[in-house]
Formats: structure tokens, sequence, C-alpha cells
């Protein structure tokens, strides 16, 4: 996406009204190094103003590889990652920097049907977590539908 093109509408996906309110103690609990289940810090340099920018993400682990997906589309950390290419990632105490490799939407289907769905199913109330609270049913249900809207990034040290 170049200059300040903004997202296609079937791109944009709506944000539960409880992300809001959700992050920012989300945001002050994991930067004080308190576990909140997969989940981690990213920071990232704006596109724009260049300003550090950080925000919760569900980092999915498996395998010695590591993904973050965008749940809610092309949402602000999604095009400051995809123009910036690295960011910080804190998980607990630590924080490291990573190498963002966005996948491509075929490569997203295959990763949401043979990765992410068996994981999900995997984990105690996940398909809850994901397909409902999240709003990200399509991941579950659609791998191949869903996979232009859900952009994936692979993560590599930096």
């Amino acid at each position: 996406m170049a200059g300040n093109a903004q997202p296609s509408p079937d791109t944009r996906l709506r944000v539960p009204f409880f992300v809001p309110i959700f992050n920012p103690i989300a945001r002050r609990l994991l930067g004080a190094g308190v576990p909140l289940g997969p989940n981690a810090l990213l920071t990232v340099r704006g596109r724009r103003t260049g300003a550090p920018r950080t925000t919760p993400v569900a980092l999915v682990e498996l395998k010695g590889r590591r993904w973050i997906i965008g749940t809610f589309g092309e949402v602000n950390w999604v095009l400051n990652l995809r123009a910036a290419g690295e960011a910080s990632l804190k998980i607990g105490r630590r924080a490291e920097t990573v190498r963002a490799v966005e996948l491509a939407t075929a490569q997203r289907a295959e990763f949401f049907r043979n990765t992410l769905v068996p994981y999900v199913r995997r984990i105690p109330l996940g398909t809850v977590l994901i397909g409902f609270l999240l709003g990200a049913r399509d991941i579950l249900d659609d791998p191949d539908g869903a996979a232009p809207r859900h952009p994936v990034f692979e993560l590599f040290l930096a």
C-alpha cells in the first residue's frame, strides 16, 4: 500500500468493542513482564511520524518459528510493520529486534489451514477466543477466504 492509500473496505474488519479498552491494560501488564498467554508487545516505528508505536499482539510460536496475525485486518500496526519491516518484540521481560516478512495471500491460506487451525483447536477455548471474541471465525471456517483479509507476518531475529 503506497502513500496515503486507505485499505480497501474488504480488508478493514470490525474491531470488537472491548479491544480499545483492553489494549491499554494489556500494554501496561505486558510492559511490566506479566505473562498474558500468547501475547507479546510489538513496538514498531510509525510510518508517518517515525515515532515508536506499541501494541499487544498474539504471538504464534510453533516448531521454532513465530508469526503474528492481523486479526482485525489492515490496522495501524499492520501498516506500520509492513512499512518498517522490523520491530521490537517484548515477551515477558525479554525484548528482541525482529525482522518481519509478510506472507503472500496463498501462503496465509496455507498457514491458516495447516498451522493455525490445528494449533487453535488444541488450545482450551481456542476456537471461542479466535472465533467469537476476536471475530475471526472466518480463519477457522474458511482459511482461503480469510487469507486476503488477515495479514500474517513471520518473525525472524534481526
